[in-house]
């Protein structure tokens, strides 16, 4: 449910707060601090300066959330655990991020639920719960920015902040139906924000439209927003990989995906069937245990040690297998990487962004991932496409489409870099999707 603009900032933080508190509701689950008397003075005082013809940009006023990984001064950060939320100290300072937001006027009603450690695609946590995918309470809503989608989906802000590791912010707008957008990993600083990989980790917005993700990532990114202006459709050249991207889909994302690709068709871009080698390449790199899985190790094997069969199973088998991974190989992936990092750049030159489904499948029902095998299934086929954009990293985009009865998601992905270009050609896709 959309808020109507026109209503003053403390109207709509009211409308989120009652949605957050509705005992029919998914806001306990998917709001685990709610900031109520603090955001309500935060929206007086965006309504004041409104009303005197001052703004802090356009989201002075804006309901917002942040993900349970981000630091805020003298709380603990749980990020989804309790283990963390018995033993963190509590923060000294605002992550930079929460930062940027509070001066740009934003008004943080609540921090939002995640899987623990931001270690899953699936979006369940065993501590806290699982917050209903807001298309069907029954079905997963994607992570590990799970509370994140559920929270902007069902109204409980306008706009959720998120992280993504490989695929975090991308995965649970594609199964919740909303805007997802990774940036460039160096774009907006990760200070404050619980890790999960140094290297990989990147911090993107939610929303339901472009224009809120293009401003949300302006001001997290510590620019200047300026106005989304979409790209002329019949100048752009998108590269379909008819591999790696499209195996396996299943009938509502295949057909949805289909039904998009002829829109664009219809409306001008010019589709090229690409063959990316880099992505096989990539498989063979990761064969040796891949780069999250090691760091995690690096953050967490101590506390595995102390406290591990209070962390969530899943998680901690992930944690555990990245402690297995040798040294050596480690090494040798992150090498690897810089160097196809570099050749994807090249083989991208001609293109204006690579397009393809955001998840093969839609979202899972709750129950189909309550054994470990099943969940494991599930999750690696959830993540195999949005991680190519950490990996490469690029930046990338989720559009919901709207011609499934589940949601699903369209990706574009832009080069390294290119995230203003990406954020302009998606509004225009946004449009022709649209009308």
């Amino acid at each position: 449910m959309k808020m109507k603009k026109t209503q003053s900032s403390r109207d709509r933080l009211e409308q989120a707060l009652a949605r957050i508190a509705d005992p029919k509701g998914e806001g306990v689950r998917a709001c685990l601090t709610v900031y109520a008397e603090e955001a309500r003075a935060a929206a007086a005082a965006a309504d004041a300066r409104a009303a005197h013809g001052v703004t802090l940009g356009p989201l002075d006023g804006a309901i917002i959330s942040i993900k349970d990984l981000f630091d805020v001064a003298g709380e603990k950060t749980r990020a989804g655990s309790k283990v963390l939320a018995e033993e963190a100290k509590p923060a000294e300072v605002d992550a930079l991020i929460v930062r940027r937001l509070r001066g740009s006027g934003a008004v943080i009603v609540a921090k939002t639920n995640m899987t623990e450690f931001a270690y899953s695609s699936i979006g369940a946590n065993p501590h806290f719960g699982t917050p209903g995918n807001p298309a069907d309470r029954a079905r997963i809503p994607g992570g590990s920015s799970s509370g994140a989608a559920v929270a902007a989906g069902d109204g409980m802000c306008e706009i959720a902040i998120g992280s993504d590791t490989g695929g975090s912010v991308r995965i649970p707008a594609a199964l919740c139906g909303i805007v997802g957008f990774k940036p460039t990993k160096r774009r907006v600083p990760t200070d404050g924000a619980f890790p999960l990989s140094f290297t990989l980790d990147s911090v993107g917005p939610l929303a339901g439209s472009v224009a809120e993700c293009a401003d949300t990532d302006a001001v997290l990114a510590g620019q200047e927003p300026a106005p989304l202006v979409p790209l002329a459709l019949d100048s752009l050249r998108f590269g379909l990989d008819e591999g790696l991207p499209l195996d396996d889909l299943d009938n509502h994302v295949a057909a949805a995906f289909a039904a998009a690709i002829k829109r664009l068709d219809d409306a001008g871009v010019r589709i090229s069937t690409e063959k990316i080698a880099q992505f096989d390449e990539m498989n063979a790199v990761l064969a040796k245990g891949g780069i999250p899985p090691a760091e995690a190790c690096a953050i967490h094997r101590d506390r595995i040690a102390r406290r591990g069969a209070e962390i969530d199973a899943n998680v901690r088998a992930r944690i555990e297998r990245g402690c297995a991974i040798a040294a050596a190989d480690y090494v040798e992936t992150l090498r690897a990487r810089e160097r196809l990092v570099r050749a994807l750049d090249d083989r991208l030159a001609m293109l204006d962004a690579l397009i393809m489904p955001t998840t093969p499948i839609v979202a899972p029902t709750i129950a189909e991932v309550a054994e470990q095998k099943t969940f494991f299934a599930r999750h690696n086929r959830l993540i195999r496409n949005t991680a190519i954009g950490n990996f490469f990293d690029l930046c990338a985009i989720s559009l919901p489409l709207r011609s499934s009865p589940l949601p699903v998601g369209l990706m574009l992905i832009g080069r390294h870099g290119s995230d203003r270009t990406l954020l302009r050609i998606a509004a225009a896709v946004e449009k022709a999707l649209a009308d």
